[in-house]
C-alpha cells in the first residue's frame, strides 16, 4: 500500500469518527432538551392539581391559611419560573411546603378520608414519581453529556462547536434535607 493510500485511508477513518463524536453531541444535546421537556410538563401538570388540591382541604382546616398560602405561593414561583435555577428552587418550596400540607390531613380525620383529596393526594403522588423518574433520566444524560464534554478528543470538538456542559435538576442538600423533616402544627 502506498504512502498516500494509507493517509486518505487515515483522512477517511479521522472524518468518520469526527463525524460520530459530532452526531453523539447533537443526540446527547436533543436528548436533555427532550428529556427537560419532560419534567417542565410534569411540573405544569402538578402545579394545575394544587388549586383542585387547596380547594378540598380549605373546607376543612379553615385555620391553616398559613400552609394553603405558602403552597399557593410556591406554586406561584414554580409557574413564573424562568430558567433551570429558579425551577429547581420552585420546586424545592414547593415539596417543603406540600409536606406541611399533606401533614395537615394527619391532623383531620375527615379530609384523610375524603374520596376527593384521597385520589387528588394519589395524583400529586403519581405526578411526583414521575417527576423523580424524569430528573434522574434528565440527570444521566447530563452526566453522558458532561462526561463526553470533558473526554479526550472529544473536548476538541467540543470546544471547536461549543458543546457545553449542562447543569443537573437537583435539590440543594440544606433544602432537601428540610424538604424530609416533618412540619410542625398548631391547632
Amino acid at each position: 500500500m502506498s504512502l498516500i493510500n494509507v493517509l486518505f485511508l487515515v483522512l477517511v477513518f479521522g472524518a468518520i469518527y469526527f463525524i460520530m463524536i459530532y452526531n453523539k453531541f447533537v443526540s446527547l444535546s436533543a436528548g436533555i432538551d427532550a428529556s427537560w421537556s419532560d419534567i417542565d410538563i410534569q411540573l405544569k401538570r402538578r402545579y394545575n392539581l394544587i388549586p383542585a388540591l387547596v380547594d378540598t382541604v380549605k373546607g376543612y382546616t379553615k385555620y391553616e391559611s398559613d400552609t394553603l398560602e405558602k403552597v399557593i405561593q410556591a406554586r406561584q414561583q414554580g409557574m413564573s419560573a424562568k430558567n433551570m435555577t429558579e425551577k429547581r428552587e420552585a420546586t424545592t418550596m414547593l415539596s417543603s411546603a406540600l409536606g406541611g400540607f399533606f401533614a395537615l390531613a394527619e391532623a383531620y380525620p375527615e379530609l384523610k378520608a375524603d374520596r376527593s383529596f384521597m385520589k387528588l393526594q394519589n395524583e400529586l403522588s403519581n405526578i411526583e414519581e414521575t417527576i423523580q423518574n424524569a430528573r434522574r433520566y434528565y440527570n444521566a444524560i447530563v452526566r453522558d453529556n458532561n462526561a463526553k464534554v470533558d473526554s479526550f478528543p472529544d473536548l476538541i470538538i467540543a470546544q471547536k462547536f461549543d458543546f457545553q456542559k449542562r447543569e443537573y435538576f437537583e435539590l440543594d442538600e440544606s433544602e432537601a434535607t428540610a424538604v424530609k423533616q416533618m412540619p410542625k402544627i398548631n391547632l
